[in-house]
């Protein structure tokens, strides 16, 4: 068993980010999700698709 330690409350973090940052943060953001929507739609398509079977000969 690992040592128990008492839950501490919440503590909220400030930070200053500029505007070009937030910008790029932004971009990355965007790009991140057309990956993601593109990576669903070639799963989705495969799923659609059942994989072939490959048949082999029996052994002699």
């Amino acid at each position: 068993m690992g040592t128990v330690h008492t839950a501490l409350p919440a503590q909220t973090l400030y930070v200053t980010i500029r505007r070009d940052e937030l910008r790029q943060l932004k971009e990355e953001r965007d790009q991140l999700k057309r990956e993601v929507a593109q990576l669903r739609l070639l799963t989705q398509g495969n799923q659609a698709q059942p994989l072939p079977v490959t048949q082999r000969a029996p052994h002699a």
